[in-house]
């Protein structure tokens, strides 16, 4: 993993409910986070076209900013 500059925000992102039922927009944007798995986790710089993907499923996910 590349070394990250301590001024960078790093956002940990979690699925915590099913994309079933939801649109094939929504479940493609979970695959671009690269969340495919419950409870499945993973780390992102922060950056504004993160969040806008983020708004998208916010409804799905978990978010925490990591230190």
């Amino acid at each position: 993993m590349a070394k990250r500059e301590s001024k960078e925000r790093v956002v940990r992102l979690t699925l915590v409910k099913s994309p079933i039922g939801y649109g094939k927009d929504q479940k493609a944007t979970l695959r671009a986070l690269g969340l495919r798995h419950m409870h499945q986790r993973v780390e992102h710089l922060d950056s504004p076209s993160l969040r806008g993907m983020i708004a998208k499923v916010i409804h799905l996910i978990q978010v925490e900013e990591v230190q």
